[in-house]
This record gives C-alpha cells, sequence and structure tokens, in this order.
C-alpha cells in the first residue's frame, strides 16, 4: 500500500494510536520509518519515555459529578479544545503528498494548534494560510539575521507563537539513519530555508539530514540570543528541551512565557532523563512563574491526563499525528487527534475530574517506587 492510501477493505478504523503506527509502518519505507520512528544512541531514551510514563499511576476521585466533562484548555495565550497541541516535526511531505498542508487541516479541525517546524517542507505562509492556531518552531541558525527573518515571516504569516527549540546544537547521532544513509528523496525540501543539495546527498557513512543540520544550526545558541528572540518579538514565546529546574528558572527570568520539558522524544542526548520524569521538578521550580508543556511519548489520552496531573498545562503529540498523515492522508491526522479527544474525555470522567483544571489535582504514584519511598504526588483535594 502507498503511503496515503485508504486502508484495506474490511480493515475497520483504528481504535487507538498503536493501531495507527502499525498502518504507517506497513506503508512507509523503512527507510523514512527509521527516521521518524528512531532515536539516538542505542535509544535508551526513547525506550524510556514510554516506560516513564507506564509506570505513572492515577490515583481516581470518586463521587464526582462528571456528567459533563470537558477538555478546553488554555495554551501559550490561547484557547485550545484540546490540552495539546501538534509538535514540530520536519517534512511531512515524506510520508504524504500534501505534508503539511494536510496535518493543519486535521489540526484546526480538532480546534488544537499546529507548530510549523522550521525545516517544514511547505512554506510557512502557506500552512499559516490554512486557518487554525499555528505556532512557528525556530531553529537557530549560524546567521542570527536569519534566524529573526523566519520569526518575522512567522509573524506577517499570522503565527501567534515562537517556539525555539534549545536542545539542537547539532543533531543527534541517529544510528538508524547513519546505517541507511539517510537523505531526502528528489520532491521534498526544506521550504522555509534554503538547504541546496546538502540535505538529499550522503556523505559516505552517513545522514545528509544530519550533515545539513550541521551546516545550517546555530551550536552558539546562548541566553543572549534568547533575549535577542525576546526583544524581536511580542509573540509568546516558549522554549522546547528544557529538562533541569535551574533552567526553566532561567528562562523564566528571560521572560519566556512557557518552557516545553522535552528530550526531543529521545533523539539528542541518549542517556537524557525521560520527560516525564523531569516534569515534577520543573513544575514545582517554577510555581506557576510560566506556562509548563510536556513533549516525548505521549501516546493516549491517559498519558496526557497523567501530564495534567504531574502539573502542565498540555502536552505536545509529534509522532502519531505522521503515523496518521502517512497511514491515510488528512482524514488519517484527523482520527489521531479524534481518538486523542475521545481518550481524554474517558480518562477525566473515569477519573472523576469534569475538565483539565481538575486533572491538576489528581495524585499520582510510582508504579516502581520502592517501599518507604514518598510517591510523586500532585496536591490532594
Amino acid at each position: 500500500m502507498e503511503a496515503g492510501a485508504d486502508p484495506p477493505p474490511g480493515a475497520g478504523p483504528p481504535l487507538c494510536l498503536a493501531d495507527v503506527e502499525r498502518a504507517a509502518a506497513a506503508v512507509l519505507p523503512r527507510e523514512v520509518w527509521d527516521f521518524i520512528a528512531g532515536g539516538s544512541g542505542s535509544e535508551t531514551t526513547l525506550d524510556a519515555n514510554r516506560a516513564a510514563l507506564d509506570r505513572l499511576f492515577l490515583l481516581p476521585r470518586v463521587l464526582r459529578d462528571v456528567s459533563r466533562v470537558s477538555t478546553r484548555a488554555r495554551l501559550l495565550g490561547g484557547p485550545a479544545a484540546l490540552p495539546l497541541a501538534v509538535a514540530p516535526i520536519a517534512y511531512h511531505r515524506l510520508v504524504h503528498p500534501e505534508g503539511e498542508l494536510a496535518t493543519a487541516r486535521a489540526a484546526k479541525a480538532a480546534g488544537v494548534p499546529f507548530t510549523v517546524s522550521t525545516l517544514s517542507s511547505v512554506p510557512v505562509e502557506e500552512i499559516a494560510a490554512v486557518g487554525g492556531t499555528v505556532w512557528f518552531q525556530l531553529y537557530w541558525l549560524r546567521e542570527p539575521d536569519r534566524a529573526l527573518e523566519l520569526v518575522r515571516r512567522a509573524e506577517d504569516a499570522g503565527c501567534s507563537a515562537i517556539v525555539l527549540t534549545v536542545d539542537v546544537p547539532w543533531m543527534g547521532r541517529r544510528l538508524r539513519d547513519v546505517r541507511n544513509r539517510f537523505g531526502l528523496p528528489g520532491h521534498v525540501r526544506s521550504a522555509n530555508i534554503d538547504t541546496g543539495a546538502a540535505a538529499h546527498e550522503s556523505p559516505a557513512g552517513g545522514s545528509a539530514v544530519a550533515a545539513h543540520t550541521r551546516q545550517a544550526f546555530s551550536s552558539a545558541l546562548t541566553w543572549s540570543s534568547v533575549a535577542a528572540l525576546r526583544a524581536r518579538t511580542g509573540l509568546p514565546l516558549a522554549l522546547k528541551g528544557v529538562l533541569t529546574p535551574q533552567d526553566a528558572l532561567r528562562a523564566a527570568e528571560a521572560g519566556v512565557d512557557a518552557v516545553v520539558v522535552s528530550n526531543h522524544g529521545g533523539r539528542q542526548l541518549d542517556g537524557a532523563i525521560p520527560s516525564a520524569d523531569a516534569l515534577p521538578e520543573v513544575v514545582r521550580a517554577l510555581d506557576g512563574r510560566c506556562e509548563v508543556l510536556l513533549d516525548s511519548g505521549i501516546r493516549s489520552g491517559v498519558d496526557v491526563v497523567r501530564a495534567l496531573a504531574l502539573g502542565a498545562s498540555g502536552v505536545l503529540v509529534g509522532r502519531p499525528v505522521l503515523w496518521g498523515l502517512a497511514a491515510a492522508g488528512e482524514p488519517g491526522a484527523a482520527r489521531v487527534l479524534e481518538l486523542l479527544a475521545e481518550e481524554i474525555e474517558d480518562a477525566l470522567g473515569l477519573a472523576g475530574c469534569d475538565g483539565v483544571t481538575a486533572a491538576a489535582r489528581l495524585r499520582t504514584v510510582r508504579g516502581d517506587a520502592p517501599a518507604g519511598r514518598a510517591p510523586v504526588a500532585g496536591p490532594a483535594v
């Protein structure tokens, strides 16, 4: 089956994100699947992201009126139908001809923000023209003026927030891509920054995409760069890739509006802490100074409620949306967001929560916490 083709007769609609993942894996070329699914190094952190969420258990409350459950939230100053945004992912046209246009339309229909990657395969202006809430993810480039020009383009296009990725001085060593000598096919290009042939022609024993990003991205991104960006834009600003309370506090002092607790989906430093494990300390340190979002490993509505219980205002969801796009185009991406909406409402209600705010008062425990150790917990109601 080709990417974007209809599912075989009788297959039925996917009932969970794992169904969508299997459908995408069945249609994508192996090297493209590896590019999307893989992590860095031995993929320890990639696997740990899921393990951290799976060992986090909710303590549901009972005898609460959940006859009406709201999934609405506010993210980066704006309303959202769900406490989630579509994470920035490069090169959607790798998996479907319409690329980001299709996923942006699905996000608009679902009422959730869509984050345009600097490395999107459709220009930011065309994606923003789809409508809905659109954020722009920025990689700091070797020429800072070019990075700030991208911010201007995003503002002019109507994007409502800037998300600066801070954990990529260069791309992590992703062994699947190295073994595949992965490069972009001819029909896919970075539409916002000129890559020439760099991202298409693999060096011997390497990844063309990694080689290109090493050429394009700045490894000198510092707090002074954040200050320059903060001074340049009046849009809400989030830093994505924060894992320590020290960096989170520094971000708040720098005037950012949100931090995204993220290890880049296990694609940067292998051996970095799982994002869900880092979240509670970041939330405690910030104590409301700015918004906190969680990224990396979200695969269900229960995961979203887990993040809310740990103090996040919402999450970013990446790979699953791309699986949906690969499996069935725009309807596939829309189905992923529909499933998450159903699962979030279900999890909230069954946990005794009538909305997102109530979920923040749920307590949680670690399933593998040794006897005598205090569980990771939110405040009791």
